[in-house]
């Protein structure tokens, strides 16, 4: 019997691959030395001063955002829903 079930590991790496599609090159480089040490993008907005990204560590228990500039700013004031 063949199993019907979506591999989600598969989609993880699509979504994050569409995600990197909209920040600018300073925050992709930002982003890809953060992945070397497991954080991953969860989310990217459009504002008004450009893209901000939105990353998890790897133990799932911090958000940060890189900023348009390509900082990372993990005191950011912006509220996250939980």
């Amino acid at each position: 019997m063949t199993s019907s079930i979506p591999d989600r590991r598969h989609d993880h790496q699509q979504r994050e691959s569409v995600l990197k599609l909209g920040i600018n090159d300073e925050q992709l480089g930002t982003l890809m030395t953060l992945e070397r040490f497991g954080w991953s993008v969860k989310f990217v907005r459009s504002t008004p001063a450009g893209p901000v990204a939105v990353v998890r560590d790897p133990d799932k228990r911090r958000l940060a955002v890189i900023e348009p500039d390509g900082q990372l700013n993990e005191s950011s004031s912006t509220i996250f829903r939980p």
